[in-house]
């Protein structure tokens, strides 16, 4: 049928934003060249993808599972199912495994001592320590593997959908893995979710039971304007990181997967996020309730309507030398009436040659309604004749 068919309507922006053109067939922008094996940075504000290769590839988390651990402990502060003060016990496993003992990275948590779950956070996101993971891990879930299967669960809720935890912490795990893509949505969604959680990964230092304890972020220290969030390190997968920056009103989010060294990871990381603030700037290519394009609409009082964004559509371009950029609206054909003001029909997806770069959920910009049997009828005879073609 019809209606299950997918229509493309191709779009250029000549006269939303002269400074944009449509891209020819199979043109794709050039991209910034890095040492990294998975790569994807994007800027906050617009969603513009700036950089992707390999973004979808699965590799292991290492610590950057950390920021999946912490999702579900700052989600559950929010809910008040927790608070600052609650205390856990650390159990010999979370100790002997996380602790002193393991010879990792650790906030040297006493055995069967009772640590506030304020002191924990701050071991897990500065400290990066592996006995504060399990030790909420287990006081939350009862045990490190009941609470890796929330984790899982939660990063499906969050559209997560190639990652996996095998546990709290990140350490070797055969079935953990994830993407770039999907660590710079992570990411994303800790920094507008918890604000006030989130300013811990900026935190230089703290100090607790008389032991003073570094950031373990390698960005932190270069006051370049990264405030978050962490590094990993998997055997045959090499150095990952996850970064955000902020500098004058712009924020980007960066996952790097796959590079040879601590110093060539903070080295490459530094370099794409400096090319990611300097080399581009906001454009607006269809104004707050600017008409993007039309839609079909069967049956209805008026054969088409137009569609909108919620807000103003912006995309963050190279500033001297504007991307080639083309764009289609996605929607199935025809819509039936009636249609309500408002409703969300389609997509728009913007493209760098075959690089998508931004998807724009649209809407109705007016009320359809039920047109007359006459024109019902010769839109039925429209859409039968178009179906056998």
């Amino acid at each position: 049928m019809l209606t299950r068919i997918t229509l493309l309507a191709l779009l250029t922006f000549s006269a939303a934003a002269p400074c944009v053109h449509a891209a020819g067939p199979g043109e794709a922008a050039p991209l910034f060249a890095t040492k990294a094996r998975q790569v994807y940075m994007i800027e906050a504000k617009s969603g513009t993808v700036l950089l992707a290769d390999n973004e979808n590839q699965a590799f292991p988390p290492a610590s950057l599972a950390k920021l999946m651990t912490m999702d579900l402990v700052f989600d559950a502060l929010k809910k008040g199912e927790i608070t600052p003060d609650t205390t856990y016990r650390v159990s010999e496993n979370s100790w002997r495994k996380g602790g002193a003992p393991s010879g990792t990275a650790t906030m040297f948590a006493a055995l069967n001592s009772e640590i506030r779950v304020e002191d924990l956070v701050k071991g897990v996101v500065i400290q990066n320590a592996n006995d504060a993971c399990m030790i909420l891990a287990e006081g939350m879930a009862g045990s490190d593997v009941l609470f890796a299967s929330r984790l899982s669960d939660r990063a499906k809720d969050l559209g997560l959908s190639r990652s996996i935890f095998g546990n709290s912490t990140g350490m070797p795990d055969a079935e953990s893995r994830t993407t770039a893509r999907d660590m710079v949505e992570l990411a994303r969604h800790l920094q507008t979710s918890y604000p006030d959680y989130y300013d811990l990964y900026r935190q230089p230092d703290f100090t607790w039971n008389k032991i003073f304890q570094r950031n373990k972020n390698p960005l932190l220290g270069l006051n370049i304007g990264v405030d978050g969030l962490g590094a990993g390190f998997a055997e045959g997968a090499g150095f990952a990181i996850v970064a955000s920056i902020e500098r004058n009103g712009t924020r980007l989010f960066l996952a790097m997967g796959g590079l040879a060294s601590d110093k060539e990871r903070t080295e490459e990381a530094k370099r794409v996020l400096e090319w990611g603030l300097t080399s581009f700037e906001n454009k607006v290519v269809f104004k707050d309730g600017e008409p993007v394009g039309q839609a079909s609409v069967y049956g209805g009082d008026q054969g088409r309507v137009d569609l909108v964004a919620k807000g103003p559509v912006e995309l963050y371009v190279p500033a001297n030398n504007p991307e080639r950029l083309s764009a289609r609206i996605v929607y199935r054909w025809p819509l039936r009436a009636p249609v309500v003001a408002g409703q969300e029909v389609g997509t728009l997806k913007i493209y760098s040659g075959e690089r998508l770069l931004r998807e724009v959920p649209l809407h109705t910009a007016s009320a359809v309604g039920t047109g007359s049997l006459v024109s019902q009828a010769t839109d039925a005879m429209m859409e039968m004749m178009f179906f056998w073609l």
